[in-house]
């Protein structure tokens, strides 16, 4: 519901809007006043047979948010019922009544004291509930664009009266645009789920984002899967005395099992996918309801937190998958003859504890990669919300992509060292001989014997597969959800 007054700031800054609110004060200034709404309606249709043309142009149409020449246009769509590119008057009527109760939700979600009346805290308070921070002095510019009286407040008539001809929707659009956990998957999948509309819950929308990002993962980690390998032959392997480059290591996995062993251990990671992001978005859903917010967007730190606990709580139920990938992934040609045989010997040999090593560092990792990765995509995408967002959220390709990417890398290289320690845990049994290590003992070895660097063995390429990973995750996704019927706005 958020979405209309993020509209208008975005549009605000805007040199249009900026005349607009020059045109307004100076009107008062000469001692007249706006058109009544009845004069707006009147121009808008300006024709004796009571129809609105989409290419019509009104002056009128300037008292309303962003490039006056849009909204004639929008209007029209948004109450267009038999699709003739025509609005007459029933349909206008009608689109009047179902706009002026929406107006009327947003209106009472923006009134956080219920007194009938919006000042600039609450316009602040509501915005920063989206995760966007303006000063006081901004929310004040709001104001005054909208307050007719010079109370510095608005009450519900002057909300309804510069609004009513603006044709926004009670869903906010930046959730719609700015799906990040849901599209992009760089194979760690610790990030915080992304929020969905009441729309999208209500037509079942949600459920096929989570089946196009699912399917999506797949295709994204099988492409990338020879560098995920190698990063974790390179996290366990390598050392002072072994020092695996990239090239070498590739050369190392063909000539052991062929150009087929450089996919090991991808069918376990494609596998549990579904049942993480499953268990982790229906986790996600009840903690929000615990921590308190009936409101259809949650703050940040609310975000991390429910982020975090269903991010624990997912991994925690699929770990021994997490334990199984690694081992296939190390293994010899012949070790295993597939996954149930892998899983049947480990449990035979070392018994369940062994499902769970490396769980510790595992789920300390999770509040860093989380909390970075969306600290830094949340900053990116307020600041081009900010400085580029006219008359849409929807940053395009290249914005999306780069800001997922960032945001991944950012919180990969927070929680890189606990991975490794993850990894080598969880290898422990695979290494003939090998002694077994606490957490703790382990980052003290990997210091004292190869310092600093060593907490960051295959970090290359586990870099290397970021770009090509979001890339192909996202090219998929957005085919996926052609195939599903996703709309797309």
């Amino acid at each position: 519901m958020l979405q209309m007054l993020w509209q208008f700031l975005s549009s605000f800054f805007s040199r249009a809007g900026c005349q607009d609110s020059r045109e307004g004060t100076d009107r008062e200034a000469r001692g007249t006043q706006a058109p009544a709404r009845g004069d707006q309606m009147a121009s808008f249709f300006g024709k004796q047979d009571g129809r609105a043309e989409a290419t019509e142009k009104r002056p009128t149409i300037l008292l309303v948010v962003g490039p006056a020449e849009q909204f004639p246009k929008k209007i029209v769509q948004a109450g267009d019922k038999d699709l003739d590119g025509q609005l007459d008057f029933e349909e206008f009527v009608h689109y009047l009544q179902d706009h002026e109760k929406k107006l009327r939700l947003v209106f009472k979600s923006l009134d956080k004291k219920n007194d009938g009346r919006i000042d600039a805290q609450e316009i602040m308070q509501s915005l920063r509930d989206l995760g966007v921070k303006i000063s006081e002095q901004q929310a004040e510019k709001i104001l005054k664009s909208m307050d007719k009286n010079g109370t510095m407040t608005i009450d519900w008539n002057e909300w309804r009266d510069y609004h009513l001809l603006h044709p926004v929707e009670n869903i906010p659009e930046i959730i719609l645009y700015w799906k990040h956990s849901t599209i992009f998957d760089v194979g760690e999948n610790l990030t915080v789920p992304d929020e969905f509309t009441v729309e999208e819950r209500q037509t079942g929308m949600w459920w096929r984002h989570l089946v196009a990002g699912g399917g999506a993962g797949a295709v994204s980690r099988t492409c990338t899967a020879p560098l995920d390998r190698l990063k974790v032959l390179m996290q366990v392997h390598a050392s002072r005395s072994n020092n695996m480059c990239i090239v070498g290591g590739f050369s190392q996995m063909i000539r052991e099992g062929g150009a087929k062993s450089l996919w090991r251990g991808n069918g376990i990671n494609v596998l549990k996918i579904a049942p993480e992001s499953a268990i982790k978005f229906m986790a996600y859903e009840q903690i929000k309801r615990l921590v308190g917010s009936d409101q259809e967007t949650l703050r940040i730190h609310e975000r991390l937190v429910a982020g975090s606990l269903a991010g624990a709580i997912a991994q925690s139920s699929i770990y021994p998958m997490e334990v199984l990938k690694t081992r296939m992934a190390l293994r010899k040609t012949g070790q295993y003859s597939g996954m149930l045989d892998c899983a049947r010997r480990i449990l035979a040999r070392e018994g369940v504890a062994a499902f769970y090593k490396g769980y510790v560092p595992n789920m300390l990792g999770i509040i860093p990669y989380a909390g970075i990765d969306l600290a830094v995509y949340e900053t990116l995408k307020n600041a081009w919300l900010q400085r580029y967002a006219v008359s849409s959220a929807d940053p395009g390709v290249f914005v999306l992509l780069a800001c997922g990417t960032i945001s991944s890398t950012c919180g990969q290289l927070a929680s890189y060292p606990l991975a490794l320690v993850r990894t080598r845990m969880q290898a422990q049994a695979s290494m003939e001989g090998a002694p077994e290590v606490t957490m703790s003992s382990l980052f003290r070895q990997i210091l004292r014997t190869e310092g600093a660097f060593g907490l960051y063995r295959g970090l290359a390429p586990n870099f290397m597969k970021v770009i090509p990973a979001v890339s192909i995750s996202y090219v998929v996704y957005e085919n996926l959800k052609i195939t599903l019927g996703v709309q797309s706005r």
